[in-house]
């Protein structure tokens, strides 16, 4: 058989990232900080685009209906589409419909292998880092729990300018719907995290976190910060005297005491500060249930002004100048169909996560459900790639605090019945309960509680167990034996 060399001809049919779809998606991540950057810089380089200064309600967004959810929240843009005008892409075959983020077809989108879709070199430069992400990447280190990072970042959310703890753990329980004693335990973790000194109630705990760290909080040292009042008032006989201690030891006593860090937290001064604003808002409902909708604060509200096009296209005579006009009209056009598309999308996850976590929202913090990005995907028909730029960035305000979206979402751990899926802070609770149970005669090894939970339908390891029998600062049950019969 001969080999030839020939020219064919196929037609075939495959997903295209075109310019307008990457940036839609680019839009999709932003934050409502980033995005308001974005689309003033698009106001200022468009005279087709105008600031809606008058709000006008426009569609109703229509939301799932189900248990919990409220009614569908009002857009603030207006659209300005003819009937013939297609959505985000005009100068393309492939017409992507309902979400701007999946072909219409069906299927994931095509991957991104384009200079655009790599990071810039503004994003690869390291910046200021802020107090607050310097305490969350630590907390992601210490903590794995899920229910006890959503109090971690409570609490260092409640840090003022100084890193002092400015809500007491019963508030912040009862924010949370958990209990004081978990907030206590995360906050015992959070104190132990650099600069030493944060989450002090007040300047006496702050030098006693920097003592303790540096091994010198002994009984004289914490006779002196009780009685700093005396060093306030210039009274150094009666310091001396409280302190128990004579003239050398109060003057070395002293020189350390100048060398703590009242304000641990001031060297994150120079660091920008960055204030988060809630994307989507909740409620609850008069007879139950919870009312959603977007933050209209957030929303970036522009127009596209007809009216003006109209003008300047017909004084138009050059081919140049027409197909400007026309490109700017068309890039008008895409960016409020974009602006409605994201604002829908937000919307329809941020929904769905609160139907899932119904009962974290009721309950507490103990009651949060496994959750993982396919199953909010699966419910309001989206890629999983969508969903991840959803969560990221985006915030809600909800009765318990304000929280990542991305915060919802909890490892699952298999039970013994098909299909069966326990959350792993729930599973932590599980143990810890046991164990606040067992008595002195009958100790419970990890093996049994791994017993115990399988007879309870949660199919789980021993190292496992063990995990978070550490996590919660738990002893082994060789040093509880001992502990209990010395208690007895």
């Amino acid at each position: 058989m001969a080999l030839t060399t020939r020219l064919d001809v196929r037609q075939a049919q495959a997903p295209v990232m075109t310019p307008q779809l990457q940036q839609a998606i680019k839009l999709l991540q932003l934050s409502n900080l980033e995005l308001a950057a974005f689309v003033e810089a698009e106001l200022e380089k468009n005279p087709l685009l105008e600031r809606e200064d008058v709000l006008i309600e426009g569609d109703s967004v229509p939301k799932d209906t189900g248990t919990n959810t409220g009614d569908a929240a009002t857009l603030t843009e207006r659209e300005n589409f003819g009937a013939d005008e297609n959505p985000l892409d005009t100068n393309y075959t492939n017409v992507w419909q309902d979400d701007p983020f999946r072909p219409a077809g069906g299927g994931a989108p095509a991957p991104r292998g384009d200079s655009d879709s790599l990071p810039g070199i503004d994003q690869t430069i390291s910046g200021e880092v802020t107090l607050r992400e310097h305490l969350t990447d630590q907390l992601d280190l210490s903590v794995s729990a899920a229910a006890d990072r959503l109090i971690g970042r409570a609490l260092i959310d409640s840090l003022d300018d100084r890193g002092f703890l400015t809500v007491a753990p019963v508030d912040m329980a009862e924010q949370l719907g958990c209990e004081v004693d978990d907030v206590e335990r995360v906050l015992e973790i959070l104190r132990s995290f650099e600069p030493t000194g944060v989450f002090a109630r007040d300047l006496i705990e702050c030098f006693a976190l920097q003592l303790a760290e540096r091994d010198r909080l002994d009984p004289a040292m914490q006779a002196m910060l009780t009685n700093l009042d005396y060093l306030t008032k210039h009274n150094l006989p009666g310091l001396r005297q409280a302190c128990g201690v004579d003239e050398e030891d109060l003057a070395d006593m002293l020189a350390e005491l100048k060398t703590l860090n009242p304000k641990p937290a001031a060297a994150f001064d120079n660091a920008s500060v960055e204030y988060v604003t809630a994307d989507v808002i909740m409620r609850p409902k008069q007879g139950g249930g919870w009312e959603i909708e977007l933050n209209n604060e957030t929303l970036p509200r522009v127009l596209v002004n007809r009216a003006y096009y109209a003008e300047i296209i017909g004084q138009t005579s050059e081919k140049g100048d027409k197909v400007f006009v026309q490109e700017r009209l068309q890039a008008a056009n895409w960016l409020v169909r974009a602006l409605d598309q994201r604002a829908r999308t937000v919307l329809k996850v941020a929904t769905e996560i609160i139907r899932q976590q119904d009962a974290f929202f009721r309950l507490g913090v103990a009651h949060l459900k496994p959750l993982i990005l396919a199953d909010i995907a699966g419910a309001v028909s989206l890629h999983e790639s969508t969903i991840s730029r959803v969560t990221n960035n985006k915030y809600m305000a909800t009765p318990r605090g304000l929280f990542e979206l991305k915060y919802f979402f909890t490892t699952a751990i298999a039970g013994t019945v098909d299909g069966e899926t326990h959350s792993a802070e729930s599973v932590r609770q599980r143990i810890k309960l046991l164990i606040d149970k067992e008595s002195p005669k009958s100790v419970l090894s990890d093996d049994k509680i791994v017993k115990m939970l399988r007879g309870d339908g949660v199919e789980i390891a021993r190292r496992t167990v063990a995990k978070y029998r550490d996590s919660l600062k738990i002893p082994s049950s060789v040093e509880r034996r001992r502990m209990k019969r010395a208690a007895v």
